[in-house]
């Protein structure tokens, strides 16, 4: 039954995953002018620096977050190592590019202080993990990097758990800005959060999921 579940999550996650990491295609279907960019002003979405900071984070992010969930498939890492660090500098890149276009956009966050902080801080967060992942496998420490990979990837996975946080307190507060000051904090931190305990589960237990 175990087994089953595991499978079934496995599954569900990787699903969010591709689904969220192709969103940005979107942006280029129909006018952009919808969602969060309905928030902004003509003036900042004529921005050219601007511009290039959102595309470069949403672009660069979307792919972490369309190949990233792969790396924690043991059968992968098992069979098919090359494609498993292949996959990995790739993420890295991505991280690198979007974290940093990331933070710049922040500083443009709507809703004031609160949300400029919250998504400037989960951009650190999510580079520094991420680098500390990069420079703990350089050294050997497979279990230190595995542990930060997950911290990164926590993080980039804010990108699908903010798609379901910001409807929901937008239906339950009324208001687009309200629930938007919640989500700046709620899409990425509860996620650590959750990769804390998984970590802490997996010292007591070594995991034998093989997917």
């Amino acid at each position: 039954m175990n087994k089953v579940i595991n499978r079934t999550t496995w599954w569900i996650f990787s699903l969010l995953c591709v689904l969220i990491g192709l969103y940005p295609v979107i942006y280029f279907i129909i006018d952009r002018r919808f969602g969060l960019l309905s928030s902004k002003t003509e003036e900042l979405l004529t921005n050219q620096i601007w511009n290039v900071g959102f595309y470069g984070h949403i672009i660069l992010g979307g792919i972490a977050l369309l190949i990233g969930w792969t790396q924690f498939s043991a059968k992968l890492r098992r069979k098919r190592i090359k494609l498993h660090r292949t996959i990995g500098k790739m993420y890295i890149f991505s991280v690198f590019i979007s974290g940093i276009c990331g933070i710049y956009i922040a500083q443009f966050a709507t809703g004031g202080v609160s949300n400029v902080i919250g998504f400037s801080l989960s951009g650190l967060v999510w580079l520094a993990t991420t680098f500390l992942a990069y420079n703990a496998i350089k050294k050997g420490n497979i279990e230190q990097h595995q542990n930060n990979m997950l911290y990164s990837y926590a993080v980039c996975f804010s990108a699908v758990t903010l798609r379901f946080w910001l409807p929901l307190f937008t239906y339950i507060l009324g208001e687009f800005e309200s629930a938007y000051l919640l989500v700046s904090w709620l899409s990425w931190v509860p996620n650590l959060i959750v990769a804390f305990y998984i970590i802490k589960r997996r010292k007591i237990k070594p995991a034998t999921n093989n997917v």
